[in-house]
């Protein structure tokens, strides 16, 4: 029910997109939302896990049920076990499905996103500086990422601060059948001789650690990479050097995480709602929805300030599931055994 409101409610944001670009109704139904379908309801997995559990519990709980358990001799801890065997099973799911399913699946949304609800990319960056290995960087003027080429670039070599070598080309232009970049009108400085020596030449076919797609649109390219996919890019990323890892550590320490919020959400829903109230079950089940979207909350904010570089990706992963599993051991304690 929450994933076919919250498909409604983006249905509603993008009507104008579809009526201007006119997808056609096929690739909006077969293409668009069979495929974030699945993505918003593993999103919400650890959230509708954790309701559900509330509610089924508290439900037993207002029967006097699981007074005529411990009054029969089990333990709560044993009362726990089935429900811990449960969600690990839906934790397993949840990990192969966020690894390997559904970064298969946003590669069709987010091309479909990028075709029919977004503006068309142009790269529009100016004086552009990309580091691409530990001591080399990369500087372009331009770049037409249609035609794939682009204006003044320099390749410039640097050890512990010095300046080794240098090469300025006026054009750079990607040859699509060897897979190489080519320089046009090329100086090349070489600073480690004395005195400097300078060669020019007219025309350079070489491989850089650069390629059309870095240029490209990055929007949520993090979700459309499998776990292998992205442990790949992130240890290409590293090897240049560059600096913007975070977006991709997160997410990859987000898709270990997550799978352990469904078991940590479903013990506390179960000691939560384990003790007989007055109030009856829907005091339960509401005060279960409120720490749920507080989670929710917990873990978007932890997640923006990982991405930011203000938090350490792995700390900013890990803090929504110890804190709520700190609640988890404070809430035990108070469970009548």
């Amino acid at each position: 029910m929450l994933t076919l409101v919250i498909c409604m409610i983006d249905v509603v944001e993008k009507n104008d997109d579809f009526i201007k670009t006119k997808p056609g109704l096929y690739k909006i139904l077969f293409v668009y939302y069979a495929n974030y379908f699945p993505y918003i309801a593993n999103m919400l997995s650890p959230i509708t896990v954790f309701i559900a559990t509330v509610f089924m519990t508290s439900r037993l709980a207002a029967r006097t049920e699981i007074i005529a358990m411990l009054g029969s001799g089990v333990s709560f801890l044993r009362l726990l076990v089935p429900y811990l065997a449960g969600s690990g099973l839906i934790g397993l799911g949840t990990y192969f499905l966020i690894g390997y399913v559904i970064p298969d699946s946003n590669k069709k949304r987010i091309a479909f996103e990028l075709t029919y609800t977004k503006n068309p990319f142009h790269f529009d960056g100016r004086n552009t500086h990309i580091k691409i290995s530990p001591t080399s960087y990369f500087y372009i003027q331009s770049y037409n990422n249609e035609s794939h080429e682009g204006n003044v670039c320099t390749l410039e070599n640097i050890v512990n601060t010095e300046l080794k070598m240098k090469m300025k080309a006026d054009r750079f232009i990607w040859q699509d059948s060897t897979k190489k970049w080519r320089l046009e009108n090329v100086r090349i400085f070489d600073f480690t001789t004395h005195p400097n020596r300078i060669v020019r030449k007219a025309r350079i076919d070489t491989v850089l650690p650069l390629k059309p797609k870095d240029f490209e649109s990055q929007y949520m390219k993090y979700e459309t990479l499998t776990n292998s996919e992205l442990n790949a890019y992130l240890k290409e990323l590293r090897s240049r050097g560059a600096d913007n890892t975070a977006t991709y550590a997160v997410e990859e320490y987000l898709r270990i995480t997550y799978p352990f919020s469904v078991i940590i959400l479903t013990l506390i829903g179960v000691i939560l709602s384990a003790r007989k109230s007055r109030e009856g079950a829907g005091f339960q089940i509401a005060l279960g929805f409120v720490l749920a979207f507080v989670y929710i909350i917990f873990y978007i904010t932890s997640r923006t300030i990982a991405q930011a570089g203000s938090m350490d990706p792995l700390l900013a992963c890990w803090l929504p599931n110890l804190v709520f599993a700190g609640i988890g051991v404070i809430l035990y304690k108070s469970v009548p055994k």
